[in-house]
């Protein structure tokens, strides 16, 4: 596969460096230096702009922060760059510690969508493409892990979409890293999907080791 990430930060980091083992991945941003201080670090097939990441890659992984998302579009050229493309929404539409609205332990959410989610704001902003909400749920080091496991038991990573063929890519990047892809229906679920991520920030803040997560257990089926 051509992933183009869209970003250079902790998750962007994690994911980019895993993947770039098997596939042609690509660091674009608005700083090219740090795209390319990062493409060096993994090892990618290359690194520029937004725009040529978008143009780079069958897959475009959004990974900046949830309020520098349209903006990111623009610098990509606007919607028409991401038609047919699957754009990967790994984002969360909440504040980061140290902000004029942080409190310990507590959280926001700066951009409101209704009764939609930043997924599905991203759906109407570029309406060629596939999207797919995955990768939301942990934070960047649990992504690092290799496999990410807890307890002996490998991660289930949740993720929706409205397009069956890009939900199959998405599930196979998912299992590359070692975890167990589980697809919880239409893009509408993004809005499950943020919310759930919100309760494990909540956390986060509040101290807890950076690789707690929300796992799928289920017991174990014993053949007859």
């Amino acid at each position: 596969m051509k992933i183009g990430f869209i970003g250079y930060g902790n998750m962007a980091r994690a994911l980019s460096k895993r993947w770039a083992t098997t596939h042609k991945v690509f660091i674009g941003g608005r700083n090219t230096e740090s795209a390319a201080e990062l493409a060096r670090e993994i090892d990618a097939a290359g690194s520029g702009s937004i725009s040529d990441a978008v143009q780079f890659g069958d897959i475009i992984v959004l990974a900046t922060p949830a309020n520098a998302v349209e903006d990111a579009i623009q610098n990509a050229g606007g919607a028409d760059a991401f038609s047919g493309k699957v754009v990967i929404d790994i984002n969360n539409p909440v504040s980061v510690p140290g902000g004029p609205h942080d409190n310990v332990g507590e959280y926001y959410l700066p951009i409101s969508f209704g009764e939609g989610s930043l997924a599905e704001h991203i759906a109407a902003l570029i309406p060629g493409a596939k999207i797919v909400k995955a990768f939301n749920m942990c934070q960047a080091s649990v992504w690092e892990m290799d496999p990410p496991e807890f307890d002996g038991r490998k991660l289930v990573a949740l993720y929706c979409g409205d397009d069956s063929g890009a939900k199959k890519k998405v599930a196979e990047l998912i299992e590359y890293l070692g975890c167990e892809p589980v697809d919880v229906g239409e893009l509408k679920y993004s809005r499950l999907l943020e919310a759930s991520a919100c309760i494990v920030i909540k956390f986060l803040f509040s101290g807890r080791d950076m690789r707690t997560v929300l796992n799928l257990i289920q017991p174990e089926v014993k053949p007859i």
